[in-house]
């Protein structure tokens, strides 16, 4: 009898862990991911580094966000979280630089919603500066504190290191993620937006074992 409860206790321990090598076993490199053929360096090597390449253009990064939004509120200060807006043409040019401004700013949580909505939604379209101007404005920047940001060498260096890391990253499509600067994730191979953050979560848990 007491042989039948260890047993019992031992399947119940073990269940979770076979559960956890099984769904891993499934996500295999160069089928759900893709290894970079160079890792490319992050900015604090003793955090786990992810990377949401989008924009707000984007139709597919504005239907991901209502899965991205609460995985970011499920990560724990071992993941260092970032977006990095991707410029595929010209006239994209103001929404990549709408993201800086408004980190820069400090008004990050307001316009990031604010924009996809505007795109999606509304269907509006910023074109030139002033049009980007009348957005912050309605988000209560004066125009002297948007003059000031908008042009500054500050937010031309992070559009360029925007630029850069697209092209690191091998970046064809959005959205698109980047986990530790070694690994592309993206819908096609993952299988969805959802199994995304699944293979995302799985590619994290590595990295947090080898920085351990």
């Amino acid at each position: 009898m007491l042989n039948r409860i260890t047993q019992g206790l031992l399947a119940l321990i073990l269940m979770p862990l076979l559960a956890h090598s099984v769904q891993a076993a499934e996500f295999k490199e160069g089928v759900h991911y893709t290894q970079l053929p160079q890792a490319v360096r992050t900015a604090d090597p003793s955090k786990v580094e992810v990377v949401e390449m989008f924009g707000y253009w984007c139709p597919h990064c504005n239907n991901f966000e209502r899965y991205l939004e609460p995985w970011k509120r499920q990560q724990d200060s071992a993941v260092d979280f970032k977006h990095v807006p991707v410029v595929f043409r010209g006239n994209q040019e103001e929404f990549a630089r709408a993201y800086y401004v408004a980190k820069e700013l400090g008004v990050e949580a307001q316009a990031h919603p604010q924009l996809f909505n505007m795109i999606h939604r509304q269907r509006q379209w910023i074109d030139n500066k002033t049009q980007l101007g009348q957005f912050f404005a309605g988000l209560g920047v004066s125009q002297e504190a948007f003059d000031k940001v908008y042009g500054s060498m500050m937010i031309n260096s992070q559009m360029n290191l925007g630029r850069k890391r697209a092209g690191e990253y091998r970046i064809s499509g959005v959205p698109s993620m980047i986990v530790n600067g070694k690994y592309l994730v993206t819908a096609e191979q993952a299988g969805g937006q959802r199994q995304m953050l699944e293979v995302v979560d799985h590619l994290v848990a590595k990295e947090k074992a080898a920085l351990q």
